[in-house]
């Protein structure tokens, strides 16, 4: 998948509109996924993570970071108990977590597993996502629409009796979404028989506008090992318990919200014209002092240009900022 920043998007981009009046699918096999299992896999994976693990039921999940021991992150995840087991997904920062489950989780005392090769993700986004799917699998009467974030629920599909695990997503915010967590050979089974109910098929840079425009931060674009887990506004995302146990990273992470503040956090943005400024780009206030960076950066087709930034805490919403690339002067909102 191409850099968000380098993302132009002309006025009409194939599939964008139908994420609100139908259903998009996107292929989000390229997630990193691991399965964990045995008795101490809970507390193990609590351990090691920002949320609560423990008080996840069966059908629940989660989001959720691993930081290194000063408060950076490593992976944002997301967590789903799938019966006794757990089910763990990320994306770009696979590396980043594939090394720190080597390095802590004992394998004999939480068995697990990666299984990004074996199993695929099919992403099914949009205002009839829900109803689209349950089109599609037996007993359709599960109520998907009425999952709570990260909850999910096994499902099998009528074409060639696909099973499946459909996972509530939220990272393109108001627009619903599902991840259809299925064995890779059933993967173009279950694509099929979306498509034949009136899915459309669209690239990463339409999922990659939507996210922008819902403001929800991406690993390697938005956010790194540079970091701090409040940086990223992973607490108001919900990933963050300040009331469960110890992990890796939870005294700067303590620290921070019960003693002090970070001193820049992600933040929406807009800005004219169909250029986009590159990922690093600086944003200068009026007084020409440097106050922040860009990060995400797109052309919508409905909302024009948006994107994420890092900005100084003290940048209200509504603030016209300075940016300047190349050739390019532009004048950048904050939100």
């Amino acid at each position: 998948m191409r850099r968000v920043a380098e993302i132009a998007g002309a006025p009409a981009m194939p599939g964008y509109e139908a994420l609100r009046a139908g259903a998009v699918l996107f292929d989000r096999s390229d997630r990193g996924r691991w399965r964990f299992t045995g008795p101490k896999a809970a507390e193990t994976l609590t351990g090691l993570v920002t949320n609560d693990v423990l008080a996840l039921q069966a059908g629940e999940g989660l989001y959720a970071a691993a930081l290194t021991p000063k408060g950076k992150i490593i992976a944002d995840l997301r967590i789903f108990r799938d019966g006794d087991e757990f089910l763990l997904d990320t994306g770009a920062a696979a590396p980043g977590w594939r090394a720190m489950a080597r390095k802590y989780i004992n394998p004999r005392v939480a068995p697990f597993s990666e299984t990004s090769a074996e199993t695929a993700d099919v992403g099914v986004f949009g205002a009839g996502a829900a109803q689209l799917i349950s089109r599609a699998i037996e007993d359709g009467g599960c109520a998907l629409e009425q999952l709570r974030p990260y909850a999910h629920a096994r499902v099998r599909f009528k074409r060639d009796g696909a099973e499946a695990l459909v996972a509530r997503a939220v990272e393109l915010g108001e627009i619903p979404g599902f991840d259809i967590i299925t064995p890779a050979q059933s993967a173009e089974a279950i694509r099929a028989e979306l498509r034949s109910l009136g899915a459309t098929a669209a690239p990463a840079e339409v999922y990659a506008v939507a996210r922008i425009e819902a403001g929800f931060p991406e690993w390697g674009v938005d956010m790194n090992e540079d970091t701090l887990a409040q940086e990223a506004n992973l607490d108001e995302l919900g990933a963050i318990s300040y009331s469960k146990g110890c992990y890796v990273g939870q005294e700067v992470v303590a620290r921070i919200h019960f003693r002090g503040h970070v001193n820049k956090t992600l933040r929406r943005i807009t800005f004219a014209g169909d250029r986009v400024p590159p990922r690093g780009t600086e944003l200068v206030d009026a007084s020409g002092k440097t106050v922040g960076d860009t990060r995400s950066a797109a052309v919508s087709p409905r909302s024009g240009g948006v994107g994420i930034a890092m900005v100084r805490r003290e940048i209200e919403a509504g603030a016209e900022l300075s940016a300047r690339w190349e050739s390019v002067e532009a004048t950048i909102m904050v939100i």
